[in-house]
C-alpha cells in the first residue's frame, strides 16, 4: 500500500525511491509490527481479562500448570493483526507470494480461533475435534500448494533441493503438491504442540522466520543465488518483508508472553505461525533447511508420535509425558530452564541451517 504511494511520490521527489529497496521495507516491517504489538498488547490483555477469556488447563498435565488457569489466551490474534497490518503497509501487493502467505496465515488462524473459542467459551479443553481441525487444515493447505504448483514457471519452483550438496535436486512433478502439503500442515501442528510453556514456541518461530527471510532475500536475487548456488526464484525476495513482520510481531508478543506469561497465543497463533513458516519454506524451496532450523518443533512432534506408538504397541511410555518439554518438567527442571535451553538449541539449529547456504 505505502509502496505504491512511495512509487507515485518518487516521480516528484526521488528520495521516495528508497522505499523500493527490500532491506528498507524489511526494517520498516519489523519495526511496524513490533511497535503495533507493544502498543495494543496491554489493551488486548486487559479486555481478554475483563471478558474472562482465560486458559483452560488440562487436569492430566503437570500440576505446576494449574496456576496458569485463567491467564488470557487467544493472544495469537495480536500477532496476526500486527503481521498482516505491517505486510499490507510495506509489501508489494502485486506479488502473489505475499498474498499466499498472508491468506495461509489468516485461514489457519481462523481454524485456531474456532478451536480456542470452544475451549474458552464452551469450557471444553479439547476444543475443535481433531478430525475437523485436520480437515480444515488440509483444505486450506491443499489450496495454497495447488495454487503455487499451478503458478510455477521454472523447474526450480517444484524441485526438492538437498542442502550440503551442490547439484542434488529432485524434480518432484505433481508429488510437489503432496510434499508441500505435508510441510505446511505438519509444521502448523508442530508449532502448536510446542506451544506448551511460556515463550517456548514464539521465540523459535521468530528465529526461524528471520532466517527464512534472509534465505528469501537471497533466492530472490539473481546475483546472490548464483554465488551461493541456490535456486533463483524471482519474486520470492518480497517474502523478507513478511518474515520481518512475523519476527517483529513475535518479539512484541514475547514481551507479554515471557515467563510468567501475561497472555498465551492459543491455537489462533500457533497454527497460523507454523503454517506460515511451512509455506514460506515451500515457496523458497528450502523445506529441508526448515526441518533443520525448526528442529525443536520436529523434536516435540516426534516425541508425541513415539509416545503414542510405544503405548499402543507395548503399553509402556517412553517419556514421562509428551510433548517432550513436559518430560523435562516432570524430571524436575524449572519451566524457565526448559524454555531457555530449547531456545539455545534453536539458535544452534538456525545457524546450522544458514550455514547450509555456503557449504554446498
Amino acid at each position: 500500500m505505502l509502496l505504491w504511494l512511495a512509487n507515485h511520490l518518487a516521480q516528484f521527489n526521488p528520495d521516495f525511491s528508497v522505499f523500493q529497496y527490500l532491506s528498507v521495507r524489511a526494517i520498516l516491517g519489523v519495526l511496524t509490527a513490533l511497535t503495533l504489538s507493544l502498543l495494543i498488547g496491554p489493551t488486548v490483555i486487559r479486555r481478554l481479562t475483563n471478558q474472562k477469556i482465560g486458559q483452560v488447563v488440562r487436569q492430566d498435565g503437570p500440576q505446576s500448570h494449574l496456576s496458569k488457569a485463567g491467564t488470557p489466551t487467544m493472544g495469537g490474534a495480536l500477532i496476526l493483526v500486527s503481521i498482516l497490518f505491517s505486510c499490507l503497509l510495506w509489501s508489494d501487493l502485486n506479488n502473489h507470494y505475499v498474498w499466499v502467505v498472508m491468506l495461509v496465515t489468516a485461514s489457519f488462524g481462523a481454524i485456531g480461533w474456532v478451536d480456542d473459542y470452544r475451549k474458552v467459551f464452551e469450557r471444553n479443553p479439547k476444543g475443535l475435534p481433531g478430525k475437523w481441525k485436520y480437515f480444515w487444515q488440509s483444505v486450506f493447505g491443499a489450496i495454497a500448494v495447488i495454487y503455487l504448483y499451478s503458478k510455477s514457471v521454472s523447474p526450480a519452483e517444484t524441485q526438492l533441493f538437498v542442502p550440503f550438496f551442490k547439484n542434488v535436486a529432485w524434480n518432484m512433478g505433481v508429488f510437489y503438491v503432496f510434499f508441500s502439503y505435508f510441510i505446511v500442515v505438519g509444521f502448523s501442528n508442530a508449532v502448536n504442540l510446542t506451544d506448551g510453556l511460556d515463550g517456548l514456541a514464539i521465540l523459535p518461530s521468530v528465529m526461524v522466520a528471520a532466517a527464512l527471510g534472509v534465505i528469501a532475500y537471497l533466492t530472490g536475487n539473481s546475483e546472490f543465488s548464483a554465488y551461493l548456488n541456490i535456486p533463483y526464484l524471482p519474486g520470492t525476495g518480497e517474502l523478507v518483508v513478511y518474515c520481518s513482520a512475523l519476527a517483529g510481531a513475535g518479539l512484541g508478543f514475547l514481551w507479554f508472553n515471557t515467563y510468567p506469561a501475561q497472555i498465551f497465543m492459543g491455537d489462533v497463533g500457533a497454527l497460523s505461525l507454523g503454517a506460515a513458516l511451512g509455506v514460506v519454506a515451500v515457496m523458497i524451496r528450502h523445506e529441508i533447511v526448515l526441518v533443520i532450523m525448526g528442529g525443536v518443533f520436529v523434536m516435540e512432534t516426534v516425541s508425541v508420535m513415539l509416545q503414542v506408538a510405544s503405548f499402543k504397541l507395548t503399553g509402556k511410555r517412553i517419556f514421562r509425558m509428551a510433548p517432550i518439554h513436559h518430560h523435562f518438567e516432570l524430571k524436575g527442571w524449572p519451566e524457565p530452564r526448559v524454555i531457555v535451553r530449547f531456545w539455545i538449541i534453536t539458535i544452534i539449529l538456525v545457524l546450522i541451517g544458514l550455514a547450509t547456504l555456503k557449504f554446498r
